[in-house]
């Protein structure tokens, strides 16, 4: 009976069915991480799925593309974003005229949560009496005003040029940084004007006033789930419980609420989750291995994967390069090319063609790593001495023989060297990924900078600095194994 027992059980264990995969997306701000986990909680706790969180993924452009290649199911997001800059149909403004208009995308949202989180322009109390700022139309007396926006602000389609053709103003003295570091801009008169979010808990906080929209710019931005109608038809059980337990569910002083508990008081974004869903929190702080030991391992997955391809490619492009001539130049002009694109820019170029996650990561990395390795093994041969290389000729070597039993151990030194560089560069590099959902270190990095948490900050800033250093002593330790004795001697 035992032994019936056990093969039942490994045969129901096999053949259980696997759980389908539910991907929730976010942009990178407090209330984005905040929506997103409560979502992903109630999912979870449904059951018809699990649940995959790629958190922070980039603006709006970003997510809504990551939603239209399936990269992530769902997401929230607002109405006004939806209208203005995925739609880019100004004239919708009810709930229901933007559902009919994303038919064609096959997307449905869901009703409203209940708040509005629109924009506003922010500035401190004490200033705003001093130069009798009250409303936005009084920006036309004070359009040398040193402003701090952030980049989608700047570049969306409701954003701030809409918003100075409306005003009819023209903001001469303005900067772009993420919106989270806009406060301490402003706290420290580096900025005097910045865009905030009504629902922004930091806004009673810093003592500011909001510039009253006197001409109504900006439209609402009601907060709703976005996602495909597959889904909907997919998970019926789970599409009613989310919107059972958020539409009408969460209102303006309940947001603000939830972003202080996070913003002001330190909580962690699934404390805040679990405040809103009553669920009490297990004392998640703070195992910080725990948390780090996972993205750490994504982050050096990524580095050993596109760094061991970027060598194998790399050398076999030097030695080409070394052989011919005519051709030397351009492979090193291609692979220098790749260095001077920003690597952020290159991961987003790379989200259309790839989708999002380490798929583009993986790309930028091997494309970055290449020219260090292609130039030093291209030097390298270059360097030795034509003695040697006629000795190889005269013992009658073939051209391969010759590669591998002369050149490349001749010139060991400076591939290694340049393997070393590009190494130590793709460490750095790698926490870039975060911004497109690769995870890594990097995700507590953009986690920390949204929160403006310099604790979080650190925890990926420093594990990503001494895993450089760890890889830059575990190659001085291979340079004993690869470089031939002879040469290592001849040094000393």
């Amino acid at each position: 009976m035992k032994y019936i027992l056990i093969v039942f059980f490994l045969c129901s264990t096999i053949f259980a069915k696997e759980l389908p995969t539910i991907t929730v997306g976010s942009k990178p701000f407090t209330e984005g991480y905040i929506t997103s986990e409560i979502i992903a909680q109630i999912i979870e706790n449904v059951g018809e799925a699990r649940v995959v969180r790629k958190f922070g993924l980039g603006g709006t452009g970003v997510v809504f593309s990551a939603l239209e290649n399936q990269e992530i199911d769902i997401y929230p997001e607002y109405t006004g974003t939806i209208s203005e800059a995925i739609l880019k149909q100004k004239n919708l403004k009810t709930i229901s005229e933007i559902q009919k208009a994303l038919e064609v995308k096959s997307m449905t949202t869901s009703e409203s949560f209940g708040f509005n989180n629109t924009y506003a322009l922010a500035l401190k109390r004490d200033y705003s009496e001093f130069k009798h700022l009250v409303s936005m139309s009084d920006l036309k007396n004070f359009q040398t005003i040193k402003g701090g926006f952030s980049h989608e602000f700047l570049d969306r389609a409701d954003g701030f040029r809409a918003m100075s053709n409306h005003y009819n103003i023209e903001l001469k003295n303005k900067v772009s940084m993420q919106h989270a570091l806009a406060y301490e801009a402003l706290k420290n008169k580096q900025v005097e004007l910045i865009e905030v979010y009504s629902t922004d808990a930091k806004i009673e906080k810093f003592n500011l006033r909001i510039l009253k929209d006197d001409k109504n710019f900006f439209p609402k931005y009601l907060a709703v789930i976005l996602t495909s109608k597959s889904f909907v038809k997919k998970y019926p059980k789970t599409w009613k419980v989310l919107t059972d337990k958020l539409v009408g569910k969460i209102d303006t002083r309940e947001m603000i609420k939830l972003n202080a508990l996070v913003e002001l008081e330190g909580k962690t974004i699934k404390q805040a989750a679990n405040y809103f869903l009553n669920i009490k929190s297990s004392g998640e702080s703070f195992g910080i291995f725990k948390r780090i030991r996972p993205l750490l391992i994504e982050h050096l997955e990524m580095v050993a994967f596109s760094l061991i391809a970027a060598t194998i490619f790399g050398i076999i492009a030097g030695v080409f390069a070394s052989k011919f001539k005519f051709f030397a130049q351009f492979i090193l002009l291609i692979t220098g090319l790749f260095q001077t694109i920003p690597s952020l820019a290159l991961l987003c170029f790379l989200i259309p063609l790839v989708g999002i996650g380490k798929p583009p990561a993986y790309v930028a990395l091997f494309l970055y790593g290449l020219l260090p390795i292609v130039r030093n093994t291209y030097s390298g041969i270059q360097s030795i001495d034509p003695k040697l290389k006629e000795y190889s000729q005269i013992l009658g070597m073939s051209s391969l023989e010759k590669i591998f039993h002369v050149e490349l151990p001749l010139a060991s030194r400076h591939i290694m060297s340049g393997i070393k560089t590009s190494a130590v560069i793709n460490v750095g590099t790698t926490t870039l990924a975060a911004f497109i959902g690769a995870g890594g270190l990097g995700d507590l990095i953009v986690s920390g900078l949204t929160l403006n948490d310099h604790r979080v900050i650190l925890m990926g800033a420093i594990p990503s600095a001494l895993l450089a250093l760890a890889i830059h002593y575990f190659f001085e330790l291979l340079d004993l194994i690869v470089i031939p004795r002879g040469l290592r001697i001849g040094e000393k």
